[in-house]
């Protein structure tokens, strides 16, 4: 019985899974904001590209503002950080001048967080300067962000490789 399971039901419901998924016309598709938050994406845009034009550039004084105080940063390689300072002289020891973020055109996607801020969802890749023809991957994050009255903070972020 369980031969017969591994060799010809379960590989069968995993195909009919898989044909039933991507061919709905009705499949999720994600849009780069919900209708409506044109706004709201732009501003989230316009604050990742700030963020990484102060990460690119060694500005670690714009870098750190664009953080909350009680920020969370996971990163599936690295674990856990939750120390805004020691993170930021982190960027600076091991970032400044040695690597570079690029923004895949086009992946930023945006979702509001009533009462809160937004979450963005992208993807990016970073570059060794050190060494110009090492390989790099893309790689999926998520940011949340948080507006204190005027100002936009991160308050998390999620970084996938």
């Amino acid at each position: 019985m369980k031969n017969i399971l591994g060799k010809f039901v379960l590989p069968g419901l995993i195909a009919l899974l898989f044909f039933a998924c991507s061919s709905s016309k009705n499949a999720y598709m994600p849009s780069a904001y919900p209708a409506g938050s044109k706004e709201l994406y732009d501003t989230i845009v316009r604050l990742d590209s700030a963020l990484f034009h102060a990460y690119n550039n060694c500005d670690l004084v714009k870098y750190a503002a664009l953080f909350s105080e009680d920020f969370e940063f996971y990163h599936d390689k690295g674990g856990l950080e939750t120390n805004k300072a020691a993170s930021v002289e982190s960027v600076k020891k091991y970032v400044c001048g040695k690597v570079s973020r690029e923004l895949k055109p086009g992946s930023i996607e945006v979702s509001p967080i009533p009462n809160f801020g937004a979450i963005e969802i992208g993807v990016h890749r970073f570059h060794n300067n050190q060494e110009p023809n090492a390989e790099s991957h893309y790689a999926r994050f998520v940011i949340i962000w948080k507006r204190d009255k005027t100002n936009w903070v991160i308050t998390r972020v999620i970084s996938l490789h």
